[in-house]
């Protein structure tokens, strides 16, 4: 099953703009840029929401144009479409993870892993 997504040139700055307004759903976009082009599971973002409200938040990212999803199975792989979304609007991107790595307030993904060294 494909996913609807915008072509680069249909993701619009006000859209964009307002789904990245929102604390989960700037929180999913930080958490996806530190671990750029790397597929995360829809499940790694429980500990923000609960599954009908993730679900919610995705499909905006999605929709907006900021995130890709790919139905594998019974889960959803999800991407930032960070190479889209520079070229539609250079450094727009890098100027919003900048400023949500500084905000204490911003929800945490994985905030319960456990690092194990190498």
């Amino acid at each position: 099953m494909s996913l609807p997504h915008p072509a680069t040139d249909q993701i619009s700055l006000p859209i964009v703009l307002a789904v990245l307004g929102d604390p989960t759903r700037l929180a999913i976009v930080r958490y996806l840029a530190s671990k750029e082009g790397v597929p995360m599971s829809c499940g790694k973002f429980l500990d923000l929401a609960s599954k009908t409200n993730l679900s919610y938040h995705l499909a905006k990212l999605r929709e907006a144009g900021v995130t890709h999803s790919e139905a594998v199975g019974t889960s959803r792989l999800i991407t930032l479409r960070r190479d889209d979304l520079d070229k539609r609007f250079p450094g727009l991107l890098d100027s919003v993870i900048a400023a949500a790595d500084g905000d204490p307030d911003l929800p945490a993904v994985g905030a319960s892993e456990v690092e194990v060294p190498a």
